[in-house]
């Protein structure tokens, strides 16, 4: 089976890049990350993809005068490096529709909140706030709901005495690094698909959590 092409898209440090890239340089995920693409020059994933000698590319919104011309530029970029996949790894931009139905079935978003709760910002202080007992993260798939596309798989961590929104999200890192990179491997292993709005994984139609993490941990 030839590699999946993959295009990242950051906007910050790109912990999760890291760990895509890492799984990819050891072989367990079939794919290449053709580009890394950032909405700010500073952003360290940037010199994560070049260390990894990725095409690390800029397109600055701040350049565009609206977030459809801005949308239609991106999408033209990602369509050069003819990706299988756009992986959205902290990618902290509203898509316009015109630009994720360009990618339809082939984007995938992390999001920090066990999805349909908390879609948006300051997930882990929302948690806290809501005295929650558990928290977690989720991988989707991109529709033009925001943060509301299919689940593909969820990971819960514990909310324990004492913890923090900081603390929390250290808690839900250690977990984005492990699942991002299975999700992102189902993909490129042609095992996950989208339709009719539901996420699809060896055939088999997934719940709105998502797959069984545990039953898919060694897979």
């Amino acid at each position: 089976m030839a590699h999946a092409r993959l295009v990242v898209l950051i906007s910050g440090s790109g912990s999760n890049l890291q760990a895509i890239i890492d799984a990819c340089a050891a072989g367990n995920i079939p794919a290449e990350v053709c580009a890394v693409i950032s909405n700010k020059a500073d952003a360290y994933g940037l010199e994560r993809a070049r260390n990894s000698g990725i095409r690390a590319e800029v397109l600055d919104h701040k350049a565009f005068a609206s977030r459809d011309e801005y949308d239609v530029a991106l999408g033209e970029l990602i369509d050069s490096f003819s990706p299988d996949c756009v992986v959205l790894a902290g990618f902290m931009r509203i898509l316009t529709p015109s630009l994720v139905q360009k990618f339809k079935g082939k984007m995938l978003n992390i999001h920090p909140s066990l999805l349909p709760k908390y879609q948006g910002l300051n997930t882990h202080q929302r948690a806290l706030d809501a005295n929650d007992k558990v928290h977690g993260v989720s991988v989707h798939f991109v529709t033009e709901e925001l943060d509301g596309g299919p689940v593909i798989v969820q990971a819960q961590v514990p909310i324990e005495n004492g913890d923090t929104a900081q603390t929390l999200a250290q808690k839900v890192h250690a977990q984005e690094h492990i699942i991002y990179p299975l999700v992102v491997k189902w993909f490129s292993e042609q095992r996950l698909t989208m339709e009719d709005n539901y996420a699809v994984l060896d055939n088999n139609t997934l719940p709105s959590q998502g797959a069984d993490l545990n039953a898919y941990l060694d897979s």
